[in-house]
């Protein structure tokens, strides 16, 4: 019976591409349900999106919009498949991945295995290091903006699978669903959320723009992660003529340039005379600028590296200050730990690969809320945030490895702030 169906997909893929959802968690699309809930009754679940897959009768729902905030009260539109519709989509990047991932440029590092954003950062810098100036590129909605035809014709280069094709497209063309419940038809782009975008997505920029860079200016490196892209360049008007060739061939493909988000930025140094407006940039939550570094002869110079951005350490304290630890005068010193610990380590891990120092905001502003903390909590402070602050260095003192950011005080030479 199973052979008779238009389109041999195993089982088995299926299978692994709920794992691989179930890792990722994600909240549930516009039918409410959750992965637990899908996961209560499993088997039939499962068989049935095979059952639809295999047959050809499997459509998508709607995608759930969300806003997230991206700083500065703006928002990023995300649309949110359902948890089936994501190990749909599982199934055919498990498919699809393996046949366009060995073409990508090496200098694409967005949502590819074996490469990350940190690694981009590492050779950005390097290369600011060698080349004065850097054309910092920010494509306009990119991810709504993509020519649907054009994608497809890029996807066809590299499978004729008839299943994949067929579902991809309706994934293309999946009206969004929005807060008040309104359905919005799509005529273009791919919504960010979806397990399929960031692989449609590379595709399209690998044909937009790296193939393009290659062959048009193999002389300009660049890094790119997904849509957000540095160009170096030896001199400024090497920047500006790209600025200008990049601007033509994005209009090309249904792209555009954010107007004043895209600039030309001159990577300033003890090496590098003259006083241009801009110089600095931001990349994958890091900021490149001069800063006052130590040499290797213990000498202080000026070096354009990167370090946590600005708007990294707002979106890390707004978070910190949204714990509330005031407010749970219940929990034990150890038990706020165990809440603040595994955050503290994925950003000190993230944006502590760099200028590690630069954190030091960030801990001292997590002390000040421990603090405000234990006012609360013990009434013989009488609220005085100096007596809280002392009782904390005590404890740092006899276990300085409860709190992750404590060990990296002493490992930068540093106490604990003042209030």
């Amino acid at each position: 019976m199973d052979r008779a169906k238009p389109f041999e997909i195993p089982k088995r893929e299926v299978w692994e591409a709920f794992k691989s959802v179930r890792a990722n968690r994600g909240a549930a699309g516009v039918d409410g349900q959750s992965i637990e809930a899908f996961e209560a009754d499993l088997e039939d679940n499962l068989y049935k999106l095979w059952n639809r897959l295999s047959s050809g009768s499997y459509f998508p729902l709607p995608v759930r919009r969300v806003d997230i905030p991206k700083g500065e009260g703006k928002t990023r539109p995300l649309g949110i498949p359902t948890v089936a519709d994501r190990i749909a989509q599982m199934v055919v990047k498990r498919y699809l991945e393996p046949l366009v991932e060995p073409i990508f440029h090496e200098d694409s590092y967005g949502y590819r295995p074996g490469k990350s954003a940190l690694d981009a950062v590492g050779v950005a810098r390097q290369r600011c290091w060698r080349t004065d100036w850097v054309l910092d590129l920010d494509i306009k909605s990119f991810f709504d903006s993509i020519d649907r035809d054009k994608l497809m014709a890029a996807v066809r280069k590299h499978t004729d699978c008839r299943w994949v094709l067929l579902y991809i497209e309706r994934w293309l063309r999946a009206p969004m669903q929005m807060a008040d419940g309104s359905l919005v038809e799509r005529e273009k782009g791919t919504p960010q959320g979806g397990v399929i975008s960031p692989l449609l997505a590379n595709l399209f920029l690998h044909y937009a723009f790296d193939v393009w860079m290659r062959r048009n200016h193999p002389d300009i490196a660049f890094e790119r992660y997904a849509d957000d892209a540095i160009c170096h360049c030896r001199s400024e008007a090497q920047a500006v003529a790209l600025r200008a060739s990049l601007e033509k061939r994005f209009a090309e493909c249904g792209l555009a340039l954010h107007p004043e988000k895209t600039k030309i930025v001159y990577c300033k140094d003890d090496d590098r005379a003259g006083n241009y407006p801009n110089q600095s940039f931001d990349f994958l939550g890091y900021t490149f600028r001069p800063r006052r570094v130590k040499r290797r002869d213990g000498k202080l110079g000026v070096s354009f590296t990167p370090a946590i951005g600005n708007k990294a350490l707002r979106r890390i304290r707004q978070t910190v200050r949204r714990w509330a630890f005031h407010r749970h005068s219940e929990w034990s010193l150890e038990g706020l730990a165990e809440r603040i610990n595994p955050a503290m380590r994925g950003w000190i891990n993230y944006y502590g690969r760099f200028n590690r120092s630069a954190l030091l905001p960030i801990y001292n502003h997590v002390d000040d809320r421990l603090a405000r903390w234990a006012n609360w909590k013990f009434k013989s402070f009488k609220r005085s945030r100096v007596q809280a602050y002392a009782w904390l260095r005590r404890i740092k003192r006899k276990q300085p490895g409860l709190f992750t950011h404590w060990h990296f005080y002493r490992m930068l030479g540093q106490t604990m702030g003042a209030v």
